[in-house]
C-alpha cells in the first residue's frame, strides 16, 4: 500500500468504526409466547387471519407422526434478526430439513458463527461512500466486507481439507458443521444454524450454493488446485432432497420468501414421480412473502398454482402476504411454545442418505 493510500485509509477508519457500532440483535422465540396474539388474530381478517391459519397448518404438521417438516429460506431475514429463530426450531426438533439460499447459510449464518456481526444502518451515506469504507449494505443493515473476505477464506480452508471430488451442497455444509465443531470450535460460537443442524443431523441444501461467499472461496480453491479440487454437484442435491421427500409419508413446507429454495423443495414431488417412486403432494404448506402474483411469478408460483403441477395439496395451504421479519417471529414463537414440550421425535431426515457421510 503506497503512502497516499495509507493516509486515505487511516482518514476513513474512525468514521468506518462509527458506522459499525450497533449490532443487530436476534429475536428470542423462547422469551415471549405469541400464542395469545395469534388467537386474537384468528378472530380478525386480512393478513392477521392468514397468519393465524398458517400457525394452525404448521402446528398440524408438527403433530403428524408421518410428516417431515422442511424449512425453506430465501431473502435476508437472518441478517435482520431472525437467525436464532431457525436455529432454535432445529434444536427443538421442529425442523427436519432445510433448503436455503447460499447467502442465508454462508453470508449470514457462517459469517456470524465466525464471530462477526451484522449492524444497524447508522448514517444516510450513499452506496458509493459505503463502498469506499468497504461496507456492504443489506437494506438497512451493514456488513463488513473485510470480515466477509475471512468468510471466503474459511470456505477455501474447509475445501482444502477435503478429498478432491464432487460434493452435494448438503455434504459440503455438513463438513462446515464438522469444522465448526472441531477445528473451529475455539474460534467460533456454538449456536449457529449450521452447527445446530450438524448436531441434530438435519440436512441443509443450498441449490444455488455458489451464489454466496462460498462461491468466492471455492473459486479461489479451484484456481489454486486446477487438477484436484472440490466441486459442488447440484444434480446430486436434487436427487438427495428427493430421497428425503420420498422417505416420509407426508411433508410440510414452511417457506420464508420464495425463489430457488421454494421451487427446489416443491419439485421433489415431480422428480419422485419421474423416477418411478410416486410421492404424495406436500400436505401442509405455508409461504410468507411480499411477492406479487400479478406478474405471473410470486417468487415462483402461488401455492394454489403449484397444485396444478402436482406439488402442493390445496386443502392445507396458506399464503401469508407479509414482510417476514414481522411475521416469522410471531409464527415461530407460537409454534415453539405450543410444541417445544411435546417431545417430538427427531425425524432424522438424513438417515435415508449415506450413513457414513452423515454420522457426526
Amino acid at each position: 500500500m503506497d503512502a497516499q493510500a495509507r493516509v486515505q485509509q487511516e482518514s476513513t477508519e474512525p468514521h468506518r468504526e462509527a458506522l459499525l457500532r450497533t449490532p443487530v440483535e436476534h429475536f428470542d422465540i423462547a422469551a415471549v409466547d405469541t400464542r395469545p396474539i395469534l388467537a386474537m388474530y384468528e378472530q380478525m381478517r386480512f393478513t392477521a387471519a392468514e397468519l393465524s391459519r398458517a400457525y394452525r397448518i404448521l402446528s398440524a404438521g408438527l403433530t403428524d407422526d408421518d410428516c417431515c417438516l422442511f424449512l425453506s429460506l430465501a431473502g435476508s431475514t437472518s441478517a435482520a434478526g431472525c437467525m436464532n429463530i431457525y436455529r432454535d426450531l432445529v434444536d427443538a426438533h421442529m425442523v427436519d430439513a432445510i433448503v436455503a439460499t447460499g447467502a442465508s447459510i454462508i453470508d449470514m449464518d457462517l459469517f456470524e458463527a465466525l464471530g462477526f456481526r451484522h449492524f444497524h444502518r447508522q448514517d444516510d451515506l450513499n452506496d458509493d461512500q459505503l463502498r469506499e469504507h468497504e461496507i456492504d449494505r443489506i437494506y438497512d443493515t451493514y456488513i463488513d466486507e473485510r470480515d466477509l473476505r475471512i468468510c471466503d477464506e474459511t470456505i477455501k480452508t474447509i475445501a482444502e481439507g477435503l478429498e478432491p471430488g464432487a460434493y452435494s451442497s448438503r455434504e459440503f455444509i455438513r463438513e462446515i458443521g464438522r469444522w465448526l465443531d472441531n477445528e473451529g470450535s475455539e474460534l467460533c460460537k456454538k449456536d449457529s444454524l449450521i452447527a445446530a443442524a450438524y448436531r441434530n443431523n438435519v440436512p441443509i441444501f443450498c441449490p444455488a450454493f455458489t451464489d454466496s461467499s462460498a462461491g468466492f472461496g471455492l473459486v479461489a480453491h479451484q484456481t489454486e488446485r486446477p487438477d484436484a479440487h472440490v466441486t459442488i454437484d447440484s444434480v446430486r442435491d436434487f436427487r438427495e432432497l428427493t430421497t428425503v421427500k420420498t422417505s416420509f409419508k407426508e411433508s410440510a413446507l414452511f417457506m420464508v420468501g420464495g425463489g430457488t429454495p421454494k421451487n427446489f423443495v416443491q419439485d421433489t414431488v415431480v422428480c419422485a414421480d419421474l423416477l418411478g417412486h410416486p410421492s404424495r403432494m406436500h400436505k401442509y404448506t405455508v409461504q410468507i412473502t411480499v411477492a406479487d402474483p400479478r406478474d405471473g411469478a410470486c417468487s415462483s408460483s402461488t401455492l394454489s398454482e403449484a397444485c396444478s403441477w402436482g406439488k402442493v395439496d390445496r386443502s392445507l395451504e396458506q399464503m401469508v402476504y407479509s414482510e417476514a421479519s414481522l411475521s416469522v417471529p410471531l409464527l415461530a414463537s407460537a409454534l415453539f411454545h405450543q410444541h417445544a414440550n411435546d417431545q417430538r421425535k427427531p425425524r432424522n431426515a438424513a438417515a435415508s442418505l449415506s450413513s457414513e457421510q452423515n454420522a457426526p
